[in-house]
């Protein structure tokens, strides 16, 4: 028997409560479930315009509920927190060079809101044309 023992303290089922930094890592990671939900109540939404104006009308009184209203609004400030944690992680992940010469961090977060800011002014065109 190996005398290289080792004893471990348990650690709390709460231990990203600590730190600011670990409950923003949790709280991200969760934002993932919500990311999942607005895939798929999009997915039901388009289903229900194929389906036809009764299964649209249907949808509607669904999404329309307190409940999904609710669901919906919590999604919502979860993908906005995934979407700033996702942003300001980019210029660590991401090594950006224009001439040989790196891109500060500061404007490839600002090139993201740009774009993003673009596509939602297209979307918002779109739909309300």
């Amino acid at each position: 028997m190996s005398g290289n023992l080792t004893l471990r303290q348990p650690m709390s089922t709460w231990w990203w409560l600590r730190k600011r930094t670990y409950f923003v890592f949790v709280m991200r990671e969760l934002s993932s479930l919500f990311v999942a939900w607005y895939v798929l109540f999009l997915l039901l939404l388009v289903r229900a315009v194929d389906r036809g104006d009764a299964a649209y009308a249907d949808f509607l009184d669904w999404a329309g509920s307190p409940v999904i209203v609710a669901i919906n609004v919590v999604a919502f400030a979860f993908i906005v927190l995934h979407t700033v944690t996702w942003f300001s992680l980019t210029p660590q992940a991401m090594d950006l060079r224009v001439g040989g010469r790196p891109v500060p961090g500061w404007q490839i977060i600002a090139g993201q809101y740009a774009g993003l800011a673009l596509v939602s002014g297209f979307v918002w065109w779109l739909v309300t044309r």
